[in-house]
């Protein structure tokens, strides 16, 4: 199973580099495969590469379930 994160861009670094906000947690990210990624931008991370750019409100709907499982307000089927 794969598990792919919606992240927040909050600096653009040289090489195609990015660091992230991960739920209060800063990452360095690579960009390589994503064209035209701002600082505000939300993309989808996985093993350390950005895969595609997020609308802001479908991250913040997934966010918002991660926060509830994590709350354990989610029962699995």
């Amino acid at each position: 199973m794969c598990l792919a994160l919606p992240v927040e861009v909050i600096a653009l670094g040289a090489d195609a580099m990015a660091t992230v906000n991960l739920g209060g947690v800063k990452k360095e990210i690579s960009l390589a495969l994503l064209d035209d990624v701002q600082i505000g931008d939300y993309v989808i991370l996985h093993v350390g590469y950005a895969l595609s750019k997020l609308d802001p409100e479908e991250a913040a709907a997934t966010l918002a379930l991660f926060a509830e499982m994590q709350a354990g307000g989610f029962a699995a089927p």
